[in-house]
């Protein structure tokens, strides 16, 4: 059987394990029916913006595949076609399976924490093993069908350009109804978070599945093909030097990981001795030890006595470790970052959010190490092929990491059902306990996606040169030059878009909050019923409305560099962007982190605890925070990708 089928089956074995999980969780009965309800609305709201989402996306992916065809190739285009269609589904599955186990884990918790820890993580592993099934499905199908990996990288702008919508519009839609709710509810009409009175809180719910859940797993699932698609064009140009099936080596080493998800899975399911963050955390670790260990049999068989290829699988690993740690690090508030930007607080919002960048700022080091070592060490055992096998190293296990970050907003609203439905303070307390969880496995994926995003990013642009016949690139070059400004501009403007577009989005939540608490008879003394559907409307139009402009910026911007100044400065743009990208996404990622949790520091009895006036100046710098982590900062990941991929996709256009 050709080795490409091999890892197709594997494929389809992570699958069959995500469906049977997900028949375990719709079994899970739940009795309070308000929590029924309220779960009802969030799941309603979340599918109603996916399939309005969707007629978007729909007609962009048919525009892009004709002109495909039109300029390159049918079969790119239907590759094109194919990526997008298995994005959209795993995207799909993930949302569908949160929105149900939210009030499930709710339920669970009213029993015993590991019962709601276990619910929730089981709907994390559906979209973790979904993600990587169908990716690593799709990939394998395309090479075995097409054996040309120019061709599939088609299958990764799919991909991608599906990611891009889905990030940047699940974040604007997420954080204007947070930022609504949080102004209006907490500061204004000084009610407590989720609470039912607020009109905008089942949006808020909403906005975190769309967000964390369909948005991350769009985002996560191009990192995994593009890294898998990329490392097999190395294989193609490296044949010479590693043999026939170092083509085969990377379809491979993704289906052990899958393998190794699947046992870290259960480790996570027996383990009932540890606290959750604990349990989770050796899940993880779990499966990397596993990967390790059965990689190598995996690369020797696939090239023979190349020790030096394994060695990058572990830096890829490694790497992907120490960056969630020092990503967990910077943002939780058990540790003295986060805790001296909630102390910043004390003297207002504005030391606060000075505090809070300069976190961000100071951050950035470790990730850039890490990076930095990876790409030294990697290409020194292997060359440019050992940086391709460290992207999907770092990758490989990415069926059980992103499960334990779609754990978070399950958790998140199962706190929030918890609260609205009245369904006792143990079982809020028990839900708040792993919604705390949550939000550290959220931050160690975000950290995860940005240092996968940057190692993918190079990979892509390393075969965009070999591809165009270029070796060496001279940074005299004006051409050069103008693609690095370029490139390195690209970032901000995309960054400004996203965070305009959440102000806009946001300010129109804010006055339909206002004006229901204003015109509901009762709604403060819980008689009057809130207008949640309006603010589900208000935050799905603003989202796709303000969407489309920064997608189409990230797709036409690499074919005008490289038809208007040519190949190099294509390289340039690519290179600047990638800097910038992984820089500011890093920045974003871990100021919005700290300032979040700097809040919830303070409401945990700390320097005056809710209602004093640092919590009041902690509650805005989370407000300025969030569009950093969730919706600008996490869709950079997908920009320098898409552009690297684009710029892939037109190369046989412009070779030297």
């Amino acid at each position: 059987m050709d080795l490409e089928l091999w890892s197709a089956l594997t494929a389809v074995l992570g699958l069959a394990f995500a469906g049977y999980l997900a028949l375990t969780l719709k079994k899970q009965k739940v009795e309070n029916t308000r929590a029924k309800e309220i779960s009802t609305y969030i799941h309603d709201g979340a599918m109603a913006f996916l399939n309005k989402e969707y007629r978007i996306l729909f007609g962009f992916v048919v525009v892009v595949a004709i002109l495909i065809s039109y300029f390159l190739n049918p079969q790119t285009a239907a590759v094109f076609i194919a990526g997008a269609i298995f994005s959209i589904a795993a995207g799909n599955i993930g949302m569908r399976i949160a929105t149900s186990a939210n009030v499930k884990t709710a339920e669970a918790a009213k029993k015993d924490i590991y019962q709601g820890l276990r619910v929730a993580f089981s709907s994390g592993s559906v979209m973790g093993l979904t993600v990587v099934g169908l990716g690593l499905l799709g990939v394998s199908l395309a090479y075995w069908i097409f054996k040309d990996p120019q061709i599939i990288y088609g299958f990764g702008f799919g991909a991608s350009s599906v990611a891009l919508f889905a990030r940047v519009g699940g974040g604007i839609y997420t954080k204007a109804a947070d930022v609504g709710a949080d102004l209006v509810g907490k500061v204004e009409a000084g009610i407590p978070e989720d609470d039912p009175r607020n009109p905008a809180t089942i949006a808020d719910n909403v906005g975190d599945n769309v967000g964390d859940v369909a948005g991350m797993g769009a985002d996560l699932f191009e990192s995994y093909v593009d890294s898998i698609i990329a490392a097999m064009a190395l294989g193609v140009l490296g044949v010479a030097t590693f043999g026939s099936k170092a083509v085969f080596l990377p379809l491979l080493l993704a289906a052990t990981g899958i393998i190794a998800s699947i046992l870290g899975n259960f480790v996570v399911k027996l383990n009932r001795k540890s606290k959750p963050h604990s349990i989770l955390n050796f899940g993880i670790w779990s499966a990397a030890i596993i990967m390790a260990g059965a990689a190598y049999p995996v690369i020797n068989y696939a090239i023979p006595g190349e020790i030096g290829v394994y060695f990058s699988l572990l830096i890829g690993l490694a790497s992907g470790i120490v960056i969630g740690m020092a990503t967990e690090y910077f943002t939780s508030y058990k540790n003295k970052p986060t805790q001296e930007v909630a102390k910043a607080s004390e003297t207002g919002p504005a030391t606060n959010i000075i505090s809070g960048l300069a976190l961000g700022m100071i951050s950035t080091c470790i990730p850039v190490a890490a990076v930095c070592l990876s790409i030294f060490l990697a290409f020194k055992f292997a060359g440019l092929f050992g940086i391709a096998i460290a992207a999907v190293g770092m990758l490989s296990t990415l069926g059980i990491t992103l499960a334990t970050d779609t754990y978070g907003p399950v958790a998140d609203n199962a706190a929030g059902i918890a609260e609205m439905a009245g369904m006792g303070q143990e079982t809020r307390k028990r839900a708040e306990a792993l919604d705390a969880v949550g939000n550290t496995t959220a931050a160690i994926g975000k950290g995860f996606a940005i240092g996968s995003a940057a190692l993918t990013a190079l990979v892509l642009m390393v075969s965009f040169g070999q591809i165009v016949n270029l070796q060496t690139i001279n940074l005299l070059n004006p051409n050069v030059l103008i693609g690095l400004f370029i490139g390195g501009l690209l970032p901000c403007i995309f960054s400004a878009l996203t965070m305009k577009s959440v102000g806009k989005a946001a300010f129109e939540m804010v006055q339909e909050v206002r004006r229901q608490f204003k015109e509901i008879k009762g709604i403060m003394k819980g008689t009057g019923k809130p207008d949640y559907k309006r603010c589900i409307d208000i935050s799905t139009q603003a989202a796709l409305r303000q969407m489309v402009l920064p997608g189409i910026l990230a797709v036409i911007a690499p074919g005008l560099v490289g038809w208007l100044l040519g190949a190099e400065a294509l390289v340039g743009l690519l290179a600047g962007s990638l800097v910038t990208g992984f820089l500011l996404a890093v920045i974003m990622a871990n100021a919005g982190g700290a300032w979040d949790n700097a809040k919830k520091y303070i409401e945990a009895g700390n320097l005056g605890g809710k209602g004093s006036d640092p919590h009041k100046a902690a509650v805005v710098g989370d407000t300025v925070g969030d569009p950093f982590k969730d919706t600008s900062g996490p869709a950079l990941n997908i920009l320098i990708k898409l552009m690297a991929i684009v710029s892939l996709v037109i190369a046989p256009l412009l070779i030297l």
